[in-house]
């Protein structure tokens, strides 16, 4: 969230909500002086009725785009699809490879040689909406789970600005739940892990 802070995009923050009373972003937030909400998630008997009363928040700010940004909780498919097309989400592997929980260990322990984290809109399928932008960083033999997961970290604090600055600027589009990119972007060719050196 502080990334997104201090990229300096193009949009407005309106708004932070969050089901977390003790989540350390909302400090940030008002230090910002941006508008904060909390719908704690303990407050309410199900999962549904919890989704209403954060989607009739969120929805309140009549956002553009709707940023999980530490999110941790599974939305129902009422939510998601009220804010279809609208809603993005980052995942800390190259999806679709690992989705879920622990994908830093997982990748270990398949012994991929690239792993990394993946910009994405949400839909109902978990961890799979149309991908915008992935970043990808060598497994390396001496990595553990912590020490790969920080590399991955720093990536996604590059990519999720820049996927939202897309969105904000029409560089993206989606098409038959694929996203198309702006043809005047530029990316390189290739990423190979391990490189070979001459």
């Amino acid at each position: 969230m502080r990334a997104l802070f201090e990229a300096g995009l193009p949009g407005k923050i309106v708004a932070i909500v969050s089901n977390n009373p003790s989540a350390a972003g909302l400090n940030y937030a008002r230090e910002q002086d941006i508008e904060t909400r909390v719908i704690n998630h303990r407050d309410f008997a199900d999962r549904g009725a919890f989704d209403t009363a954060l989607a009739n928040e969120v929805d309140s700010f009549a956002p553009d785009l709707v940023v999980l940004a530490g999110f941790m909780r599974i939305l129902t498919e009422a939510f998601v699809l009220r804010f279809a097309g609208r809603i993005v989400n980052i995942h800390p592997s190259l999806l679709p490879a690992f989705p879920g929980v622990n994908t830093h260990q997982r990748a270990i322990d398949e012994g991929v040689r690239l792993h990394g984290c993946t910009v994405h809109f949400v839909t109902t399928d978990l961890d799979h909406g149309p991908i915008i932008i992935q970043a990808a960083v060598a497994v390396l033999p001496e990595d553990d789970e912590a020490t790969l997961a920080a590399r991955v970290l720093e990536q996604e604090h590059r990519i999720f600005p820049l996927a939202v600055r897309w969105f904000l600027e029409d560089r993206i589009t989606l098409h038959d739940s694929q996203v198309r990119i702006d043809s005047t972007l530029h990316f390189p060719e290739a990423v190979i892990s391990p490189t070979e050196t001459s």
